[in-house]
């Protein structure tokens, strides 16, 4: 038994050493590549194994030939090892140069495709990875590219809403200043009319940088659906006497819902004008609210003929209007963002469907803790 510990501290003795040596240098390399870095883990290894046997070996005071031929074989052995593990070590290398090359194309087109090949569990851990990156980057990149589109047609729409109103208000001050308006009161009417204009849509804009920024302040309240429908009702109701478009409200159950109750009349009140505007004469818009599993539905259904099926993803994009409603009185196409955007805020979802002679907008809201 004692000289079997012996031996087992010998052979620790020099294989510790050989480990101590190994991480130093393994310290000092730190920073050069991993086939440097292999390299002295497969040496550490070996000599390890090397130094461990010859320390044992010397110990039991062998003769000069049998010491001689366990060196041999010992040594044949930690060559043998060594070079496998170059060999190994190479290949590891070589597939992770393969992944470095591959990652390169994040930089060209956001899309990765993993080298082929056998490799080990790790790196092809790090390919479903980077893979999985390259998914999510071209994915940000597509909601890059239409975000700018959005803002160029947002910029280009906006920049034509407000040359119109202001040549006319430019138009008018100066009839009134060179005393050439045959009706004095009915131009300041207009003017004053064009002033709103600006000015809701200034309303909307700082409305909509809110919502984007997230800094939409919601101090939500308990209320009844009944009366938030009925407020919005009544707030769009001489719109709809002016155009000859029918309000209906029906099905509205009094359901309670925790939402900020000025920024909900909002919505509904941006769903009820832009579905009076696009309804035409003698048509019909209804507006309902009933309980569902999801949580609670709003509906606005208008009479507008229905959205080209192409154009249903972009309803609620910022500064999209349709290809039929470019100018005034259509609006900026910001209502319907600040729609989505509001909603969003308080927890819920807007949607639009087409359905028989026209379109129908739903939102959904979590419904308020009994």
């Amino acid at each position: 038994m004692r000289d079997t510990l012996l031996i087992a501290l010998y052979a620790f003795a020099g294989a510790a050493a050989s480990g101590l040596v190994g991480a130093g240098v393994l310290r000092l390399i730190r920073r050069r590549s991993l086939t440097a870095s292999l390299t002295v883990v497969a040496a550490v290894g070996v000599v390890a194994m090397l130094a461990g046997t010859l320390a044992v070996a010397w110990a039991m005071f062998l003769s000069s030939h049998d010491l001689t031929v366990v060196t041999t074989v010992v040594a044949m052995a930690a060559v043998v090892s060594l070079a496998t593990a170059l060999l190994l070590g190479r290949w590891v290398v070589a597939r992770s140069r393969e992944l470095a090359v591959a990652a390169r194309s994040f930089g060209d087109d956001g899309d990765f495709a993993a080298p082929d090949g056998p490799a080990t569990a790790e790196l092809e851990f790090l390919s479903r990875e980077l893979a999985a990156t390259g998914a999510r980057l071209a994915e940000s990149r597509a909601r890059e590219r239409a975000l700018e589109t959005s803002r160029r047609e947002l910029v280009a729409w906006i920049s034509h809403d407000l040359r119109t109103p202001l040549a006319g208000l430019r138009a008018m001050s100066e009839a009134l200043e060179d005393g050439v308006a045959a009706d004095p009161d009915r131009y300041l009417k207009q003017m004053r009319t064009e002033v709103e204009r600006l000015n809701d849509m200034v309303g909307d804009l700082f409305e909509l940088s809110r919502i984007h920024a997230g800094t939409l302040p919601l101090t939500p309240t308990r209320i009844s659906l009944y009366d938030l429908v009925g407020d919005a009702l009544a707030g769009a109701d001489p719109l709809a006497r002016e155009r000859g478009v029918r309000l209906v409200g029906g099905r509205i159950e009094p359901v309670p819902v925790e939402v900020d109750g000025r920024e909900m009349s909002r919505v509904l009140g941006n769903l009820l004008v832009n579905a009076i505007r696009r309804t035409p004469a003698d048509g019909t818009v209804a507006i309902a609210a009933e309980r569902s599993p999801e949580g609670v539905v709003l509906s606005v259904t208008d009479g507008c003929g229905g959205i080209p099926p192409e154009d249903l993803p972009r309803v609620f994009d910022t500064g999209w209007r349709g290809t039929h409603a470019r100018t005034p009185p259509a609006g900026a196409g910001l209502g319907l963002a600040i729609v989505r955007g509001i909603v969003e805020a308080h927890q819920g979802s807007a949607t639009v469907r087409n359905i028989p002679g026209g379109c129908r907008f739903e939102v959904v809201l979590p419904a308020a803790a009994s």
